[in-house]
């Protein structure tokens, strides 16, 4: 079992920008599911920004994005990033949620998502805002 922590940054239409800039610096493999992708549209405008994306590199760069959508508060550098914890293990996964849970405010609670086997996110007692969930290989439909 292993996991890892990744910087996860929160953009409001320019994420796959970000992206592209970010592998045209440290190289890589971009990938990048649109809400259109995973039929989370909820304002047709918005429907090819990035619902998650990231860059990795063989050289251990990695970084995730998304583009928050315009339902939801967005001031640029104000929770302009989470730190994502992600795992194989979902055993692993649930004991890290519920200990970080203590003292926290549960943004989307700890369970099966549309593209993870297991997600949630929370913001700690001290303020930081956390994404946990069960790594897999994303495979376009």
């Amino acid at each position: 079992m292993s996991i890892k922590t990744v910087a996860h940054v929160n953009l409001r239409g320019n994420a796959r920008e970000a992206l592209e800039f970010y592998r045209s610096v440290f190289g890589g493999d971009l990938v990048a599911v649109t809400y259109a992708d995973i039929q989370a549209v909820t304002e047709p405008k918005e429907a090819d920004q990035l619902s998650w994306g990231q860059v990795t590199s063989p050289a251990g760069f990695h970084i995730m994005a998304f583009d928050v959508p315009s339902a939801l508060p967005y001031d640029q550098g104000v929770s302009s990033y989470f730190v994502s914890v992600r795992g194989t293990d979902a055993d692993e996964i649930s004991r890290y949620w519920h200990k970080l849970r203590e003292g926290a405010t549960i943004v989307s609670g700890l369970a099966p998502s549309a593209w993870a086997p297991l997600y949630g996110m929370l913001t700690d007692r001290f303020g930081v805002t956390w994404t946990l969930d069960v790594a897999t290989e994303y495979v376009p439909s």
